[in-house]
């Protein structure tokens, strides 16, 4: 009879839902950002919210964005050069209006890469001291800008070059510069 009772405690303990593991503050950044701005731009073109019409929505979506949004648009299969196709996932969840944090938390549990993308952090280029960049983050600033430096060999060539560019592609910071 105990040998019973403590047979059914056990059963009935499996069958009782464990805490769901909730997203951590920061965690998701990428997924929660994009599929944020992504749920709000259905909404503001009247997106009809099916899953079909929200798959062509992601896939076009994707076309366009670079970066971190890119790698995470490769990780749900929203690129032609993906390997996997899980935007079902992200698609059917959309079309029901469940929060983008609940879908991260289930992208999550089916490619924990997806929550481990991270934005880079910006620089204040009004600030910032060029010569103690490295020339890796010089780079980035050049990729950012859709621009590159061909002939480029040393650091001093990259600061020229972002320097002559910065009034086109962040005039707020060269007009601050030329202040100081």
């Amino acid at each position: 009879m105990l040998c019973l009772s403590g047979l059914s405690v056990a059963l009935a303990l499996a069958l009782v839902p464990g805490p769901t593991e909730a997203l951590k503050e920061g965690e998701c950044e990428v997924c929660v950002t994009f599929l944020g701005k992504f749920y709000q731009s259905l909404k503001d073109n009247d997106v009809k919210f099916n899953s079909a019409d929200i798959e062509k929505a992601i896939i076009k979506t994707c076309k366009d964005v670079k970066g971190k949004e890119n790698r995470f648009c490769y990780y749900i299969g929203a690129t032609s050069d993906a390997a996997t196709k899980m935007i079902n996932e992200v698609s059917k969840p959309l079309s029901y209006h469940i929060p983008v944090e609940k879908i991260c938390e289930k992208l999550k549990k089916k490619d924990s890469q997806i929550c481990e993308l991270k934005y880079d952090k910006q620089l204040d280029l009004t600030t910032v001291d060029l010569k103690k960049l490295k020339v890796k983050d010089l780079k980035k600033i050049l990729e950012e800008w859709g621009e590159s430096c061909k002939g480029c060999a040393e650091k001093s060539d990259f600061i020229r070059k972002i320097t002559e560019l910065m009034p086109k592609y962040a005039p707020a910071a060269a007009k601050a510069r030329t202040e100081l």
